[in-house]
């Protein structure tokens, strides 16, 4: 019976001829895990605004419903308060509806400064290490052909 060749020893060889910078893979961990510190902490602002400006829209439409709901004298008194009512809502929407996209628009353009700084980044530690690598490996040939 013949036996199997014991690679682990070529295997070895190989991977030591070509050494691998692990300092890249860790500046490169390093750059998205700040990435993704400056992704959340905008996506939580935006959030946190969003949720104030749906509290504070909450409790004003509380607040001016309450006065719809007051007994009234007349019965034209509760149609002009609804109606009342009904155009300050109409007003408070749109304001909020356009504070809700500012918010939204100022995150938009946060997350795109991080990306295209993130970008700039990731190809500049490319570089470095493809150009390092590069040298490593025709260091590691020229040694091997010798």
């Amino acid at each position: 019976m013949t036996k199997t060749q014991d690679f682990t020893a070529i295997l070895k060889d190989a991977m030591g001829a070509f050494p691998v910078d692990t300092k890249a893979v860790e500046d490169a961990f390093k750059t998205q895990a700040s990435l993704n510190e400056k992704l959340t902490s905008a996506a939580l602002s935006a959030a946190e605004k969003s949720s104030e400006l749906s509290s504070k829209w909450t409790k004003d439409t509380l607040a001016k419903l309450g006065d719809v709901a007051k007994a009234k004298e007349e019965p034209a008194d509760y149609a002009k308060a609804l109606g009342e009512f009904a155009s300050a809502q109409a007003e408070t929407a749109a304001e909020n509806m356009a504070a809700f996209a500012e918010i939204a628009k100022k995150l938009q353009s946060e997350t795109v400064e991080l990306m295209m700084a993130a970008g700039k980044d990731l190809s500049e530690e490319a570089s470095a290490a493809v150009q390092k690598a590069a040298k490593d490996a025709t260091a590691a040939a020229k040694k091997a052909a010798k």
